[in-house]
């Protein structure tokens, strides 16, 4: 992981990036006709290259989303070549952007390569201008997401149920906040059906991992839960996965549950002082010899009883015996993650996450003003009960699928039945995985979610 060092001295570094305002018109040891030219140009960034190294220049009147964008930029031209790169300038936010820009786009997973590509890029001076608050938070930032990319983009053979939970044990251990991880034992004793029985057709055990942060001084009375779904595997089960390819990248349907142990990890890295619990239901979805079918009543964990319609729909079925359990824990708000419906991607693609739920508006207008600050961008759908009527089963309290329309709505209100506090469901379908690269989010798992959810807890809780 590349280091960002705050220093005035380059420490041999030759490589610069000056961000320049407007009004600057000297930079020492360049000509000030090249200052001059690139000032009065209409070009926003603009680099030459000698002997010594590169020089960036980029110009802070520019959305900070863009300046992201050319630090991922900048992170291909140097990355085989300059060993760290010095950054220069007095715009904070400009400053800060950058260096999002130029740390998530370092990230290679390169984990299954026999011999993988070392990359030379290894360090960022970046000046006085960014406190070291900021230069601690992008660094917790970076770890984060990419400990929720590595976890995305790990194949189900590496990567079960129990692996999971144990790499979020690793990161309670690391950062400071407890970790339980219940076995199959004891998710038979507090019957939890609906991950019970997504997971009959695997030979490897589920898990329900209990994550808590609570410092000393937090804020909150009550606790915000964050639940996640983690399939680790996702065949359909018995209702198979139907179109060529549509298989191929469902190692990453556990994303929600990496995203919500992430948020916990950064905000303990970072010491917020807000209390969070996580919940994360982990299973593969495997059409075993003992698989659940369509057809099947399962008694979930708070009593409801659930027509199985659809094996595929497995993600709300141990969603919904989490949500329930969150009720022991007396909640200010319950928020959910997960790669959850089909519908969500069809609906708005990778470029946003649909969130919907009955919490206090000011929540959402927190996470929609947020998702632009951070361009991890949220749409709010409509929640109205009448959505529940998809959700009706002639034999048992519920189905666990609607009919063809608005199935990303009706999914929220099926799991909306089992939360007793405030709720907001977040179906991250879409921007969780990226098949090609786009700028800083690379390919593959992104880490959508985090950066949102981090920045919505500190900015909420102070």
């Amino acid at each position: 992981m590349i280091q960002l060092i705050h220093s005035t001295e380059a420490n041999g570094c030759a490589s610069k990036i000056y961000l320049l305002e407007t009004s600057a018109t000297e930079i020492s040891g360049l000509a000030a006709e090249t200052i001059s030219g690139f000032q009065s140009s209409d070009k926003k960034f603009d680099y030459f290259k000698s002997s010594e190294g590169f020089t960036f220049l980029v110009k802070t009147d520019q959305k900070a989303e863009e300046i992201r964008v050319l630090g991922n930029t900048i992170e291909g031209l140097i990355c085989e070549s300059e060993e760290g790169i010095q950054l220069f300038g007095s715009n904070n936010a400009a400053l800060f952007a950058l260096c999002e820009g130029l740390l998530l786009s370092s990230y290679r997973f390169t984990q299954h390569f026999s011999k993988p590509k070392d990359y030379k890029f290894k360090q960022i001076f970046v000046t006085a201008s960014l406190t070291s608050e900021q230069v601690s938070e992008l660094m917790s930032m970076s770890k984060a997401v990419f400990w929720t990319r590595d976890m995305v983009n790990t194949p189900v053979s590496h990567l079960n149920a129990e692996q999971l939970a144990e790499s979020i044990s690793k990161l309670g251990e690391e950062a400071g906040f407890q970790v339980n991880v219940l076995g199959k034992t004891q998710i038979e004793s507090l019957k939890m059906g609906g991950l019970l029985a997504v997971n009959k057709g695997s030979i490897d055990p589920p898990t329900f991992t209990i994550a808590e942060y609570k410092p000393d001084n937090a804020v909150n009375k009550k606790p915000v839960v964050l639940v996640g779904k983690g399939v680790v595997y996702d065949t359909g089960g018995l209702s198979l996965k139907p179109t060529a390819g549509s298989m191929d990248t469902m190692k990453g349907d556990m994303a929600g549950g990496a995203t919500m142990a992430a948020v916990i990890y950064y905000a303990a890295l970072q010491k917020l002082p807000v209390h969070i619990v996580g919940l994360i239901p982990a299973t593969d979805n495997r059409p075993g010899g003992n698989a659940y079918t369509p057809g099947d009543v399962i008694t979930m964990f708070d009593g409801t009883t659930i027509e199985v319609l659809n094996t595929d729909a497995e993600g709300r079925m141990i969603l919904a015996d989490a949500l329930a359990y969150s009720a022991k824990y007396d909640p200010e708000i319950v928020i959910d993650a997960a790669t959850l419906t089909g519908a969500a991607l069809r609906a708005i693609g990778t470029e946003a996450t649909i969130i919907m739920g009955n919490a206090d508006d000011t929540y959402f207008h927190d996470l929609e003003k947020i998702g632009f600050d951070v361009h991890e961008r949220v749409v709010r759908f409509p929640f109205w009960d009448d959505y529940k009527a998809h959700m009706k089963s002639k034999i048992a309290d519920m189905k666990n699928i609607g009919g063809p329309n608005a199935g990303m709505i009706s999914a929220g209100k099926f799991l909306e039945h089992f939360v007793k506090a405030p709720y907001i469901h977040m179906d991250i379908a879409g921007p969780a995985w990226l098949d090609s690269k786009e700028n800083y989010k690379g390919d593959g798992g992104t880490g959508a979610g985090v950066r949102l959810l981090y920045q919505f807890l500190k900015n909420r809780y102070k």
